[in-house]
């Protein structure tokens, strides 16, 4: 037999604060009481998701580039840059500054 369902969140508490005091796992803390395990252990994994902060969202950061003129122009094919799944393509003429500035921005992300 499972035992009773836990009632709410103060039955919860109850029984939860008793396992402690027992220093028993709470399995055969449970079986012992006539309480299902399965219903206090969800419990248990409920009130500890409930007392964890979430964590903030963080705000969006829009970064500028603005052209400017090429320095050094290396000959060739355009590149492509991937990064967990986005993709970026920049011509050979793309600056060696803009570039490290939209590695920067990639990281930060």
């Amino acid at each position: 037999m499972a035992g009773r369902k836990v009632f709410n969140k103060f039955d919860a508490e109850r029984c939860l604060a008793a396992v402690r005091r027992s220093g028993a796992p709470l399995g055969a803390w449970a079986r012992a009481h006539g309480i299902d395990g399965r219903s206090l252990n969800l419990w248990r994994a409920n009130l500890a998701r409930r007392g964890q902060r979430r964590a903030r969202p963080t705000p969006a950061q829009v970064i500028e580039l603005v052209p400017v003129a090429s320095r050094t122009a290396v000959a060739g094919a355009p590149f492509i840059i991937r990064v967990a799944g986005a993709e970026l393509e920049v011509g050979a003429d793309f600056d060696d500054e803009s570039l490290g500035r939209l590695v920067r921005l990639l990281k930060s992300c």
